[in-house]
C-alpha cells in the first residue's frame, strides 16, 4: 500500500534542503507517496536543486514557520498556517496517513494533541525514543512530551510501549522497566512507588526498576520514566557518545601504534559510529495521540528523516494505533490497578 506521509518541511535545523533529500530517498526506497508541508517556493526551489521532478510530489503551502526556540502552545495559536499546524490537520483531516516533522518537539506534541485528540483512556502522549543496547533497542518513553506526570500517565506509557515494541520492533511480551534511583521496590519517592505498585497488579511483563546504569544494558526492552527525567537521560547521553568517540579518536591518533590501531579497527568503529548514530533510528513516536506522528531530531540529515518517514509506515502497517486503543482499554479495567492509581 502506498501510504501517503505528510512531512514538515519547514522544521529542523537544516531545512529545507536536508528534510527535502529524505523526501526524496524516502520515496524512492520506501515508494511511500510523500505530502510536502511548507513554503511551496523555498520546496520547489529545493526539489529544483535536487534535480527531483516537481510532478513526484503533493506540495501544501504553509507560509508561517515555528522557529525551534518559540513557545509551544502560543506558537500553535498564534501561527495557524505553520507547516506544523497544517500538518496536524491534514492528518486529522485524513488527508494523509501519518506526519513527520523534525520542528519544534513542544509545538509537535501541542499541535498533534488538539487537532487529534488523545486515544480514549490516555490522558497525556509521550514520546518514546529508540536507544541502542547490546542485544538490540530499548525503547524509552517519556523523553519530553510531559514533564510533570501523575502515575496514571507513566502507567500508560508503559502499556503503549509493550504494544509499540510487541508490534514495530517484533517482540513477543516484551519486559518493561521503570527508570528509578534503586532496583529496590521500596526506591524512589511516592510518585514512582505508586507506578511500581500498578505495574505490578498488571499484566504487562514489568520487571522492577532500572536503575539509570541499566538504560543501554539491554536488560529491559521499553524504560518508563517522566518526561523531565527521560530528556536529561536522552542529552547526557548524546553528549557522552559524542565525548566518548571524539576521546577515542584523538587518543588512538595521538602516537604511531594508536594509529596503526585506529586502522586496524576502522571497521569496527565504523560499526560503532552506525550503531549509535540518531540517523539510524530516525525518528520518536509521539504515542498517546489519535494518529501517527513522528518526531524527527532537529539536526536530522536526508538518512534520518527517510529513517523517520521508514518508522511512520511501519507504524501504519500493523495497525498500531488501533492495537494501542485495545490495550489500554483491556489493561486500564483491572480494579486493582484503578485503586491504586486512584481513577
Amino acid at each position: 500500500m502506498a501510504y501517503r506521509i505528510g512531512l514538515d518541511i519547514s522544521g529542523g535545523d537544516r531545512a529545507p534542503d536536508e528534510i527535502i533529500k529524505g523526501a526524496i530517498l524516502a520515496r524512492k526506497e520506501l515508494g511511500y507517496d510523500v505530502v510536502l508541508v511548507g513554503v511551496k517556493q523555498e520546496i520547489q526551489d529545493a526539489l529544483t536543486k535536487q534535480g527531483a521532478a516537481l510532478s513526484n510530489f503533493e506540495i501544501v503551502h504553509a507560509p508561517e514557520k515555528i522557529e525551534m526556540a518559540e513557545s509551544p502552545a502560543a506558537s500553535c495559536r498564534k501561527k495557524k498556517n505553520s507547516s506544523i499546524v497544517i500538518g496536524a490537520k491534514l492528518l486529522k483531516e485524513k488527508k494523509i496517513d501519518a506526519f513527520v516533522s523534525c520542528g519544534n518537539t513542544g509545538a509537535v506534541v501541542c499541535a498533534s494533541t488538539l487537532a487529534l485528540r488523545l486515544i480514549e483512556g490516555v490522558e497525556r502522549p509521550g514520546i518514546g525514543l529508540m536507544m541502542p543496547n547490546p542485544s538490540g533497542i530499548s525503547l524509552v518513553v517519556d523523553v519530553g512530551a510531559n514533564i510533570d506526570p501523575k502515575p496514571i500517565h507513566l502507567f500508560q506509557y508503559g502499556i503503549m510501549a509493550s504494544v509499540y515494541y510487541n508490534l514495530v520492533l517484533d517482540k513477543e511480551n516484551p519486559t518493561v522497566g521503570l527508570l528509578n534511583i534503586g532496583e529496590e521496590a521500596s526506591k524512589g519517592n511516592d510518585f514512582t512507588k505508586s507506578v511500581h505498585k500498578s505495574f505490578t497488579a498488571s499484566s504487562l511483563n514489568f520487571t522492577g526498576n532500572l536503575e539509570a546504569k541499566d538504560l543501554f544494558s539491554g536488560k529491559c526492552d521499553c524504560v518508563v520514566c517522566d518526561g523531565f527525567a527521560g530528556n536529561i537521560a536522552l542529552k547526557v547521553s548524546e553528549s557522552c557518545a559524542t565525548f566518548v568517540a571524539k576521546f577515542l579518536l584523538e587518543t588512538m591518533k595521538s602516537d604511531f601504534f594508536g594509529i596503526i590501531g585506529l586502522l586496524l579497527a576502522k571497521r569496527s568503529l565504523k560499526k560503532f559510529k552506525k550503531m549509535i548514530d540518531y540517523a539510524e533510528y530516525g525518528g520518536a513516536p509521539l504515542l498517546g495521540v489519535d494518529g501517527v506522528v513522528i518526531i524527527g531530531h532537529g539536526r536530522s540529515n536526508a538518512r534520518a528523516v527517510k529513517n523517520a518517514i521508514k518508522v511512520a509506515g511501519e507504524e501504519l502497517k500493523r495497525d498500531l494505533i488501533a492495537k494501542i486503543k485495545v490495550k489500554v482499554n483491556e489493561v486500564c479495567q483491572n480494579q486493582d490497578i484503578k485503586q491504586i492509581l486512584n481513577v
